[in-house]
């Protein structure tokens, strides 16, 4: 959520369209009311610095975390850079695909999201967080290890959305081992299912829905340019990740579909918890230069960008690095 524009201090707000409208982008974009100004200085102040040790078992929700990563990006302005359009978002029920599923609605994008069955209570939060923006959200419920979920996921996109403009590949799995020897077959092979057998497999389906102009824009992480001791298969998949971005952006070319990537330092989501011992959570991001982890919001304003044909036309095959103040990511 935002804060009104500068020019007034009433909120404005567009009237109820129906389907059909929002598909052709007819009225302005919606931003939610009541949300105070704030300046973008003020929020980054309010950026914690240190989390509270803790940890979840998997898959780790949101709404229990202390400390609650913060999406709504009240600094943010809003300038119809999406409107009419439709995207799908993996791992869209929370951290960095929540923040980037608000903001895509307040650009004017309906937004469906996939997620765990588990993560049912997430979904719900993002679903109200997209639909006060006066945007349409589809909740999608699946295993991404899955194929056949992945291209059922996008087929339902497309039926209810009406159509498919922006893919955001987003889900992901890590789990911190000390070596090699603990990560088992099974571990290891989900790993690789979750990040980057279902980014191929969510490319290949929405592939036909695309038309020019689309965006496929995949997460990546500093782990995949750095490596990473104990997040070795992690690591290994976001390697994998870049490498399937400027490759699969060679190929589309020229259909006029570009393909991008994030690629993130340590940004404060659930995904942290569940993954780590509770004594390193409360380090968490504090050997960057800005001494503190990313929230998600700060990450999403990326995704918008390389969304946006206003924005990003002439960019394709890039992966953007987001970390704190690090200059060293190859």
């Amino acid at each position: 959520m935002s804060a009104h524009d500068d020019q007034s201090d009433a909120p404005r707000r567009e009237p109820p369209r129906d389907d059909a409208e929002r598909r052709e982008g007819r009225g302005a974009t919606a931003e939610p009311p009541a949300r105070a100004r704030v300046r973008p200085e003020e929020r980054v102040e309010q950026y914690p610095t240190q989390m509270p040790a803790q940890h979840q078992e998997e898959p780790g929700l949101e709404r229990d975390l202390q400390l609650r990563p913060q999406f709504e990006a009240p600094a943010y302005r809003a300038a119809g850079k999406l409107e009419g359009k439709a995207a799908l978002i993996t791992g869209g029920d929370s951290g960095i695909g929540r923040a980037v599923a608000a903001l895509y609605a307040r650009e004017g994008a309906d937004v469906a999201i996939v997620y765990l069955p588990e993560e049912q209570p997430d979904a719900e939060e993002t679903r109200r967080a997209v639909e006060g923006a006066g945007r349409r959200c589809v909740l999608i419920p699946g295993d991404v290890t899955d194929a056949a979920f992945c291209r059922e996921a996008v087929e339902r996109t497309v039926r209810e959305l009406g159509r498919l403009d922006v893919l955001v590949n987003n889900a992901a799995h890590q789990k911190d081992k000390e070596s090699i020897e603990q990560i088992t077959d099974e571990e290891f092979e989900r790993t690789f299912r979750t990040n980057i057998f279902a980014y191929f497999w969510f490319a290949r389906a929405a592939l036909p829905h695309l038309k020019p102009g689309a965006s496929i824009i995949n997460t990546g992480s500093i782990t995949g340019l750095e490596g990473s001791k104990t997040l070795l298969d992690y690591s290994a998949t976001k390697g994998a990740i870049h490498a399937f971005t400027k490759s699969l952006a060679q190929q589309l070319v020229e259909k006029k579909i570009r393909v991008n990537c994030v690629a993130p330092g340590p940004v404060w989501t659930p995904l942290n918890p569940q993954s780590k011992p509770a004594e390193q959570v409360a380090q968490f991001g504090q050997d960057t230069p800005m001494k503190r982890p990313g929230q998600p919001e700060e990450m999403a304003p990326a995704y918008v960008f390389f969304a946006s044909t206003a924005d990003s036309s002439y960019i394709t095959g890039e992966v953007l690095t987001l970390l704190g103040g690090d200059t060293t990511a190859g």
